[in-house]
């Protein structure tokens, strides 16, 4: 993806690249990668990409989107017919549905929808899964160095039939495939690849139960495009903290949360089209809710009195004309009423913010310990009533200060803190670092995604972070089964058909009491190596489709265990779903 070019409708990619040639289409990676880096030139609602010194590419983005194909345009000859526009849709932030929609405009309130036990999937949606269950598992099979433009707009269209055929949730699951492969491709610092396999996960598991589900089953599986708005009457909130939005698909803001008297959570938002500028400048820009002049940092620290308030299922606050909202005094996060949220056991906190759709918010007294270090990054090391927590920036974009702040955190072990984290799924008790409370004044808090620490703030006599491991801590040998699982992802099928120590390792699941991770390994490898011959001894095409099932299988095994780990790390019963 190109910094500065705004998102593109995933109907309008698709569309440009199905138009393209057979011999264009051969030429499409090729162009994308000689458009990136480009200069790119922003004029109101116009985009300006540079081809080369004498050609231009235009984007036409009102409401900051790219929704139809006539809104590229090029001056080259071969233009509407040239690679220059399909190549820029290729390299441009995947859109999704609400984007399109103005995502800062409040939706009308809406009852939630009564799931019907009889309800069944339409035909459009049957056919609409089997499209998208076809175009993931042919990702999955070539992979993210294999998986070029052709492939994510293959993909994309079956998203924009998903849509159109009312799955929106599925729809958005392969849309950020694509963004993750895309990042994954282009080397961004902020791809992970267990975004990628968590994206591609969905999107299969979707399409795999959605033709038999019925039900409440079916009605989440279906998700919808905005969550309506309900009245909530008159509500009284604390600020909590701040934190910047900046998502690889071109959307950059903040997000402020609150909280009411009895410890529900409600957040403020601000998120637009943008990058990292966008995000590191969001804090100060005001609060968009009633008549308040409050900015999102001040909103932080201080109150707000609404009236007449709508609130999504999230807890996110609605905008209307009908609100309307004025500051109030905030309080402090061990004073009455946040107090109480650091009072909830961090066991049961963390099954909490395990719980599907969840903000995942853990609220903690941790003593620092110092550094530890992993493959993607130092982690700062906390302890917690006994329980040693790793501690993660949120974001590693050098113009964000989390990783800086982290890392002057970690030259102070010894000092007390209460702090605001993001539980991460894994074996062991891990979570990204959101807020704390200052390391020497006591009355203030620091958002360590907006405000930088400096080593004055810190108490005299920091050292050197001292380093106290590395890699991750010891776990069960599922990762045999989970390193497969992500090599598969990101090399493709190729990677695990090669002969190898593949029955030792499922012998090796069974012997610590894993079978079924033993057979499911078992299978994921014989999938990825299982080719048949024709009658003339020609080898046919693998079968993507079983491939598909084994991950599949492979990867919700994965995902059920290490979210029984989790819990069981921080102190709660270990269960699957």
């Amino acid at each position: 993806m190109s910094p500065g070019l705004p998102p593109v409708a995933p109907e309008v990619t698709a569309e440009l690249v199905g138009a393209l040639s057979p011999r264009l289409r051969k030429r499409l990676d090729a162009g994308v990668a000689k458009l990136a880096g480009r200069p790119v030139v922003v004029d109101g609602d116009t985009v300006r990409l540079a081809v080369d010194d004498d050609t231009d590419l235009e984007l036409h983005a009102p409401g900051g989107v790219v929704t139809s194909g006539d809104a590229i345009r090029c001056g080259c000859l071969l233009a509407p017919d040239c690679l220059h526009r399909a190549a820029v849709a290729s390299m441009a932030p995947v859109a999704s549905a609400a984007d399109a929609a103005a995502p800062e405009e409040e939706p009308e309130a809406a009852e939630p929808e009564v799931p019907d036990a009889d309800q069944s999937p339409t035909p459009e949606q049957v056919d609409a899964a089997r499209a998208l269950r076809d175009a993931a598992a042919a990702m999955l099979d070539a992979g993210t160095d294999g998986a070029g433009a052709v492939l994510q707009a293959e993909l994309l269209r079956a998203a924009h039939t998903a849509r159109l055929a009312g799955l929106p949730r599925a729809a958005a699951s392969a849309v950020a495939v694509v963004t993750a492969l895309r990042a994954a491709r282009g080397a961004d610092p902020s791809y992970r690849l267990t975004d990628l396999v968590a994206g591609l996960h969905a999107v299969l598991g979707a399409a795999h139960r959605l033709p038999r589900a019925t039900g409440p089953e079916l009605t989440a599986l279906r998700g919808s495009v905005r969550q309506p708005y309900t009245p909530d009457g008159s509500l009284r909130l604390y600020g909590l903290f701040s934190e910047p939005v900046l998502t690889a698909t071109g959307y950059a803001g903040a997000v402020t949360w609150t909280a009411d008297a009895e410890g529900r959570l409600y957040t403020v938002s601000h998120v637009a089209p943008g990058g990292a500028n966008r995000a590191v400048g969001a804090a100060e820009r005001a609060v968009r809710i009633g008549d308040t002049a409050l900015s999102h940092r001040e909103l932080s620290r201080a109150g707000l009195a609404v009236s007449g308030a709508t609130v999504s299922p999230t807890g996110r606050l609605g905008a209307g004309k009908g609100v309307r909202a004025v500051r109030a005094s905030g309080a402090a996060w061990d004073g009455e009423p946040l107090d109480r949220l650091w009072a909830v056991p961090v066991a049961e906190q963390a099954v909490r913010a395990l719980a599907a759709d969840g903000p995942g918010l853990l609220f903690l007294d941790v003593t620092l310990i110092g550094t530890v270090r992993e493959a993607a990054g130092d982690c700062l090391l906390a302890d917690c009533g006994g329980l040693t927590v790793r501690f993660a920036a949120a974001h590693d974009h050098p113009a964000l200060p989390d990783r800086d702040n982290l890392r002057l955190l970690a030259t102070v072990p010894g000092t007390r803190l209460r702090v605001v984290a993001r539980l991460t799924a894994a074996p062991h008790a891990r979570a990204l670092l959101l807020a704390t409370t200052h390391p020497t004044d006591p009355e203030a808090r620091l958002d360590l995604g907006v405000d930088r620490l400096q080593h004055a703030d810190l108490p005299r006599g920091g050292t050197a972070a001292p380093v106290l491991g590395h890699s991750a801590p010891d776990e069960a040998p599922l990762h045999l089964l989970r390193r497969r699982v992500h090599q598969a992802a990101s090399g493709g099928r190729r990677v695990l058909a090669f002969p190898g120590g593949s029955a030792t390792d499922g012998r090796r699941l069974r012997a610590t009491g894993f079978p079924t991770a033993g057979v499911l390994l078992d299978e994921l490898h014989a999938a990825a190596a299982g080719r048949t011959r024709d009658s003339f001894g020609r080898l046919v095409p693998a079968d993507l489709d079983r491939f598909g099932r084994a991950w599949l299988a492979a990867a919700h095994y994965t995902r059920e265990i290490d979210r029984s780990l989790c819990a069981a790390a921080w102190g709660a019963e270990p269960t699957t779903r």
